[in-house]
């Protein structure tokens, strides 16, 4: 019986369907999502630090419709894609307003309206909650809070502006940018 135990394990590990999904700093996010019916995969994943002390805030998942590590590549092309923040410490609602204002102040552009409804959105953030940008080509970029669906930005200046925040010249940090390049 000791030898078909091992013999069957291993062919239980060959036939079980794989575990996609990746794993940082204790967030697991999938490898896929689908978005407006088509498949994205996770180009990678980074972590938001802050301060001196480089505390982590959040992990960011980047979900594109083919893997990259060039961000020229994903700023420059109108495609769908989707930026998962799951916080790993809680964070005032203040604070991440003022987060949003520092990082469209580095994007080119006027994004006032874009920057207003994001504003509106935004909540204190507990440990554990999750906000979700998803931006579909002609529908634009929807905005989620722990959940619930807090309206749309429409138009694909205010989507790349968003992205680039985080991928762009000036992230809030070079670790989190080269993670979600999947660097």
């Amino acid at each position: 019986m000791r030898i078909l135990t091992p013999a069957v394990a291993c062919l239980a590990l060959l036939l079980a369907p794989p575990a996609f999904a990746a794993k940082k700093e204790g967030v697991t996010m999938p490898d896929t999502v689908e978005v407006a019916g088509q498949k994205l995969v996770l180009n990678g994943l980074g972590v938001r630090e802050a301060t001196v002390f480089n505390v982590n805030v959040y992990v960011a998942g980047l979900y594109v419709p083919q893997k990259t590590t060039s961000a020229m590549v994903l700023l420059a092309t109108d495609q769908p894609w989707r930026i998962v923040l799951s916080f790993v410490r809680d964070v005032e609602r203040e604070k991440m307003v003022d987060a949003w204002k520092e990082g469209f102040g580095h994007q080119k552009g006027s994004h006032g309206a874009g920057l207003a409804t994001l504003n509106k959105a935004m909540t204190d953030m507990k440990e554990k909650d999750t906000m979700v940008f998803t931006y579909v080509p002609g529908a634009g970029t929807t905005i989620e809070v722990k959940g619930a669906n807090k309206g749309t930005v429409e138009g694909p200046d205010f989507a790349k502006a968003l992205l680039g925040i985080w991928i762009g010249s000036s992230p809030p940090n070079e670790g989190l940018k080269k993670g979600m390049l999947g660097k």
